[in-house]
C-alpha cells in the first residue's frame, strides 16, 4: 500500500491511494466464498456453483465493497495519524473512482479530495459587544398589568359592539355580483376588533348588533394568510387565490371586563397572601419581567456575539470543495443556482461551528453528565409547571431519566449546553457594554437579528 497527500494549498488536499493484492486479496477471497455458500444458479445445488462462475458473475461488486472497506479504514487511520482536521468527507476525484481492472484485479490507484479546516486566530477580548437589557420603565409594567387584569376578567355580551371587543361570526363568500357565491366558503371565526389594522373595515366592525350584516374584504380582518386559513378552515396555499368579498353576519359580541386592581387579582396571579397590596404586587410584576426577559436577552447577545466573531474573524474555506461536498451528500437533488444562494448562510454557520469548537478546547470546557440530568429534569419541571403541577425530585429523577434513554434528546441537551457555555465564556472574555433600551427597541434589535440569519 503507497498513500501519498498533496497538499494543493493550504485548504486544499489531494490523497492518492495504490493498494496491491496483497491490501485486499484475502478479503476479497474470504468475501467470495461466504458469497458461493448463498448464491444459487441453475444446474448446481446450492452453496456449490463453481468459483470460477461466482467470480465472473459477482467478482466485480464483491470486489468494489472489499475495496471500499480498505479504503475507508485506510483513510481514517490516515487522517488521525497526521491529525488531520477536515471539512466534509473526502470526495473520489471525478476523474475516474479508481485506475485498476476489476475484471482481472491487480494494482489499484485512488485519488480523493479533501478540504481542509483553516488556522486562523481569535482572541475574545478584541471583541466589542452590546448586551441589551430591556428598561422595565412605569408604562411596561402598566401594560402588563392590564393584560394580567383582562386575563382574570370577566366576559360580558353588550347589545353593540365595541373598539376592543370580539365578534363570534359566520362568514360566508360572496360572487362578483355581490350574492352567495354558489359553493362558496362558509365557515364560523371569530374577530378580534381592536387588532383589525383596516381604519375603513375597524370602522364597519364597530357599532354592530347582533344579527348585523357586514360585508367585509376576508384579507383585512385576519393577521395574515395563516391566520385566515384558520378563520375559513382552509389552507395557507389555498387562501392565496381568494379575491372575493364576504359576508360577515355576527352571532355575538364578547366584551371582556378587567379585573379591578384588588386582593382577589394579586391572589389570582401570585398565590394568596403572596403580595399584600398594590405597590408588592408592581414590584413582584417588575421582577417577574425582568427575569422573563433576561432570556430573550440572552438569546439576543448570542446573535451579536456570534455574529461579530463570525464576521470579524478572518477565515477562508475551501468553497469549491465544499459545494461538491453538499452536491454529494445532499439526499435531495439541488440545483446550482439553489446551492449558490444558500451557501453563503451555510459558510457563515460552519464558521461559527469552527469558532466555538476552538473556544471548547482553548478554555477546555466540558459538559458533564450530571449537568445533562440537570438539565433534563429541569426541562420536565417547567412544562409540568406550566399546568401548575409540580412533581417532587424522585418523580423529576424517574421522568429524566427515561428522557434521556433518547440518543436524539441527549444529543439535543448536550449541544445546547456546550453552546450555552461557549456564549458564557464570550461573556466573561469579551468587553461588554450594557445598555439599555425600550422594549419596542428591543422588539425591533431581535427582529433585526433573527433576519439577519434567514
Amino acid at each position: 500500500m503507497d498513500i501519498k497527500q498533496n497538499n494543493v494549498d493550504k485548504l486544499n488536499a489531494v490523497l492518492s491511494i495504490k493498494l496491491t493484492p496483497a491490501d485486499y486479496q484475502a478479503e476479497y477471497d474470504s468475501a467470495l466464498k461466504n458469497a458461493r455458500k448463498s448464491i444459487d444458479m441453475p444446474g448446481f445445488r446450492a452453496g456449490h456453483v463453481p468459483m470460477g462462475l461466482v467470480k465472473k458473475k459477482y467478482g466485480p461488486s464483491i470486489l468494489a465493497e472489499q475495496l471500499n472497506k480498505v479504503l475507508s479504514s485506510t483513510i481514517d487511520k490516515h487522517v488521525k495519524e497526521n491529525n488531520l482536521n477536515l471539512l466534509g468527507q473526502p470526495l473520489p476525484v471525478e476523474k475516474s473512482q479508481a485506475d485498476g481492472d476489476f475484471e482481472n484485479p491487480g494494482d489499484f490507484e485512488f485519488e480523493y479530495e479533501m478540504g481542509l479546516s483553516p488556522e486562523f486566530d481569535l482572541k475574545l477580548d478584541k471583541f466589542s459587544v452590546p448586551y441589551h437589557k430591556i428598561k422595565i420603565d412605569n408604562k411596561l409594567v402598566e401594560k402588563q398589568i392590564e393584560e394580567m387584569s383582562k386575563r382574570y376578567g370577566r366576559l360580558t355580551e353588550p347589545a353593540e359592539s365595541g373598539e376592543a371587543d370580539m365578534l363570534m361570526t359566520t362568514l360566508i363568500e360572496l360572487d362578483e355580483a355581490g350574492e352567495i357565491k354558489a359553493g362558496g366558503i362558509m365557515s364560523d371565526a371569530t374577530v378580534a376588533i381592536e387588532f383589525v389594522e383596516d381604519k375603513k373595515t375597524k370602522k364597519s366592525l364597530v357599532g354592530v348588533k347582533k344579527n348585523d350584516e357586514v360585508v367585509v374584504d376576508p384579507h383585512k380582518i385576519s393577521k395574515g394568510h395563516d391566520d385566515l386559513a384558520r378563520m375559513l378552515n382552509s389552507t395557507h396555499e389555498e387562501v392565496h387565490h381568494i379575491h372575493s368579498n364576504f359576508k360577515l353576519r355576527v352571532n355575538d359580541i364578547k366584551r371582556m371586563i378587567p379585573s379591578d386592581l384588588n386582593q382577589e387579582l394579586f391572589d389570582k396571579v401570585f398565590g394568596a397572601d403572596a403580595v399584600k397590596d398594590e405597590k408588592e404586587f408592581r414590584e413582584r410584576v417588575a421582577a417577574d419581567m425582568t427575569k422573563h426577559f433576561g432570556g430573550d436577552q440572552d438569546w439576543l447577545f448570542k446573535r451579536d456575539a456570534s455574529t461579530a466573531l463570525v464576521d470579524k474573524t478572518k477565515m477562508d474555506l475551501p468553497d469549491t470543495f465544499l459545494k461538491k461536498w453538499i452536491h454529494a451528500s445532499n439526499e435531495q437533488e439541488i440545483s446550482e443556482e439553489d446551492l449558490e444562494k444558500e451557501y453563503p448562510a451555510y459558510a457563515k454557520g460552519l464558521k461559527w461551528q469552527l469558532i466555538s469548537a476552538r473556544i471548547l478546547d482553548e478554555y477546555g470546557i466540558k459538559v458533564e453528565s450530571d449537568e445533562v440530568m440537570a438539565h433534563a429534569k429541569q426541562n420536565i419541571a417547567n412544562q409540568f409547571a406550566q399546568y401548575g403541577m409540580p412533581l417532587p425530585d424522585e418523580e423529576l429523577e424517574k421522568y429524566a431519566a427515561n428522557m434521556l434513554q433518547n440518543q436524539d434528546e441527549v444529543r439535543k441537551i448536550f449541544e445546547g449546553l456546550y453552546e450555552d457555555k461557549v456564549i458564557a465564556k464570550c461573556k466573561e472574555e469579551m468587553k461588554v457594554k450594557e445598555k439599555e433600551v425600550s422594549y419596542d427597541d428591543f422588539v425591533k434589535l431581535a427582529k433585526e437579528a433573527d433576519a439577519s440569519v434567514k
